[in-house]
């Protein structure tokens, strides 16, 4: 079985998957790469700033060859609570 590696990128910079996973071919690199996002996304929601601004983070999926895919998540967390007090006033 072929090995992919995936490499996460988010604003911090890129960290390389050194060791990778054998996976039997495109759907299953597939799975594996919307599960890391996933993941990466979660934490990412968790870990961020209220009203902290666009965020992106991206895996980037590579076999012996060289790239083969990328799979990218974006988000913006926006606090709707200090909008709706000051109409309040």
């Amino acid at each position: 079985m072929p090995r992919y590696y995936f490499d996460l990128r988010d604003e911090n910079g890129i960290a390389l998957d050194d060791e990778g996973l054998e996976l039997s071919g495109p759907r299953a690199v597939q799975a594996e790469a919307a599960k890391s996002v996933a993941d990466m996304a979660r934490d990412a929601v968790l870990s961020a700033q209220f009203s902290g601004g666009r965020q992106e983070m991206a895996i980037g999926v590579r076999d012996a060859g060289g790239p083969i895919m990328q799979v990218k998540f974006c988000f913006e967390i926006e606090d709707l609570t200090s909008r709706s007090r000051s109409r309040d006033h």
